[in-house]
């Protein structure tokens, strides 16, 4: 196990990661951290009361925003007018309602409030971004993550009414603006809105490019 002083100048190469993933713990959460970190593509995942954990999967699930898979009744969503989208409106709100929304199978959340210092900062430094949902003024979906780049590297998203952060990330696939979309890890939801997997060396050269 490859253990970072609070204080370091470079990460490990990620080839040194375990076939879960994991690369390192310790280290910090600072803004420059966090950006190397995820130029390597490298991100923090850990639970309160753990050391902070630094991962980077043999394999990475992600979406080509082209191929964002759209469903007849999420078409109709979009036609319709119910929601109103924006970008970095409300980045805070969004941060801390992914924290607090209930996933099944979950018991708690890495979002700690550590985390959410972390990211807040980043924001502010104009390296993390946000997208919101919004229904009647107010907010009832969205998605945050950190920018690479062309890359939009997800963390988190959520959902209040059903639908609501399908539309976020449908949204921002179809600004144009990004060549790729991290997702990380995956599951039936992401897979379902055309997700796939592809291996760490391919999603490199994504962020060097």
């Amino acid at each position: 196990m490859i253990i970072l002083p609070p204080h370091f100048t470079r990460f490990p190469d990620v080839f040194h990661a375990d076939p879960d993933g994991l690369l390192a713990i310790g280290g910090n959460l600072e803004c420059e951290t966090l950006k190397k970190a995820y130029q390597h593509g490298i991100f923090p995942w850990y639970s309160e009361g753990e050391p902070i954990c630094w991962y980077a999967p043999p394999e990475r699930c992600v979406i080509v925003p082209e191929q964002v898979r759209v469903s007849k009744s999420m078409q109709k969503l979009l036609r319709s007018g119910r929601f109103q989208v924006t970008f970095d409106q409300a980045f805070e709100q969004v941060v801390r309602q992914c924290a607090q929304i209930e996933r099944p199978g979950q018991d708690g959340t890495w979002i700690i409030p550590e985390m959410q210092a972390a990211y807040l900062r980043l924001h502010q430094a104009g390296h993390a971004h946000s997208v919101e949902v919004w229904e009647h003024g107010s907010l009832v979906g969205g998605m945050y993550g950190v920018v690479v780049k062309n890359v939009f590297c997800g963390e988190s998203m959520f959902s209040g009414v059903s639908n609501a952060s399908k539309m976020a990330l449908i949204w921002l696939c179809r600004q144009g603006k990004f060549s790729l979309l991290d997702c990380q890890i995956p599951n039936d939801h992401l897979m379902s809105l055309g997700a796939i997997m592809i291996p760490r060396d391919e999603y490199r050269r994504y962020l060097e490019n």
